[in-house]
């Protein structure tokens, strides 16, 4: 089968959602798909690529930031989007689009449906939804919201990535969603075994923003002096220059190590050498860092937001605390840097639940799900 995947963040741009589309897509492909991905371009990538075994197409839409994208930039990305994949629709003929993303690849997938009658696969993350991040998109859905219910109507089928993200969705779009969860290869990630360090390793990974709020991390810590710890923040971003003061002020610089931007490789290396995750978000969806804990066996910390519930079972393999609740974040660290067999219980528990989450199963339902769309329409030539 034959399927051209858009999404406007694509390995080595973007966060986490980008790292879910290339994870599908190099599963489709193992399964023999044919696939084509269009995505955005940045100065310093090739336009063209063989990857994986799949073609990937980086279109320029303004974009000039590997980890942030503006609305004018996704703007720019839906208008040479369309445009090349009309043009690529008529040459390659593919059986089926998958969107990853409402906004901005939904667009593009909607007008190929209609100018085409080619059906797509629409798969939903947090900030496609009204209301998911509201401190990144409250202003952009103002405007946009009422363009985007024949976005989710006219799809074949839509995937939401998290249970919560799903009944988040339905409260705005009246269609069936399917949830299948983010995955990680499980197997490849899993240690050998898990001991607690000493002393502990707290990690951070993603943007320093306010929807990451990385702040909370810290001032929840410095008020933790007293138990022996040391923290990695894995990333960069904008309240960089704010973490660094305040805990120089506090006189704890030792205990803190800031690593910048690294690749997923050193990431994944960087949480072998830990024991705890911490994700103080303001809101979150399926977060892939956190599924890569659970697998390598990390206790977690985490707000009570988003699909968090989901992969934290409070007391059994980490905490839940409220967002922005510093006393909260530092009560639920207090209980796993004071008891080492506490943590130790904590990160096997990690283990054990990380199997719900393996790529395999995840890419699977993809391939079957993909399979019932192109089936039901028996491989059509779209219409051109």
């Amino acid at each position: 089968m034959r399927i051209l995947v858009l999404v406007h963040e694509y390995p080595p741009i973007g966060g986490g959602g980008g790292k879910v589309a290339q994870d599908i897509c190099r599963g489709l492909a193992r399964r023999g798909h044919e696939l084509h991905v269009l995505t955005a371009h940045v100065p310093g990538l090739p336009r063209e690529a063989e990857i994986d075994g799949m073609r990937v197409t980086r279109l320029p839409s303004g974009r000039r930031s590997r980890y942030k994208a503006g609305l004018g930039a996704m703007s720019g990305f839906v208008l040479a989007g369309f445009f090349h994949a009309l043009r690529l629709t008529r040459a390659w003929k593919p059986h089926l689009i998958h969107a990853h993303f409402a906004v901005p690849a939904g667009p593009i997938a909607w007008g190929l449906h209609r100018a085409c009658k080619l059906p797509y696969v629409l798969t939903i993350h947090l900030g496609d939804i009204p209301g998911g991040v509201p401190e990144k998109t409250s202003r952009w859905f103002r405007w946009i919201y009422p363009l985007t219910p024949p976005i989710w109507r006219e799809a074949a089928r839509v995937i939401a990535v998290s249970q919560y993200s799903r009944d988040l969705a339905a409260g705005r779009y009246p269609v069936d969603i399917q949830v299948i969860p983010n995955g990680v290869e499980v197997d490849a990630l899993r240690p050998g075994s898990v001991r607690a360090g000493n002393p502990p390793c707290i990690a951070f990974a993603g943007r320093f923003v306010p929807q990451k709020d990385p702040l909370t991390l810290v001032r929840a810590l410095l008020a933790l002096s007293d138990l022996p710890w040391r923290c990695i923040l894995i990333g960069d971003g904008e309240l960089r220059g704010r973490m660094e003061q305040a805990i120089s002020e506090s006189g704890l610089q030792e205990r803190f190590l800031f690593t910048g931007w690294v690749s997923s490789e050193e990431v994944l290396q960087r949480f072998a050498a830990s024991d705890i995750l911490f994700m103080p978000s303001l809101s979150e969806g399926m977060p892939v860092a956190g599924l890569q804990a659970l697998a390598m066996g990390l206790a977690i910390v985490a707000s009570r937001v988003g699909a968090f519930s989901e992969l934290v079972d409070e007391g059994h393999n980490g905490y839940l605390a409220g967002v922005g609740d510093v006393t909260g974040f530092s009560q639920a660290l207090r209980k796993l840097l004071g008891d080492r067999a506490h943590l130790q219980r904590c990160r096997e528990a990690s283990l054990e639940k990380a199997s719900a989450f393996d790529l395999e199963a995840v890419t699977e339902a993809y391939h079957q799900a993909l399979l019932d769309v192109a089936g039901a329409r028996k491989f059509p030539a779209p219409e051109v």
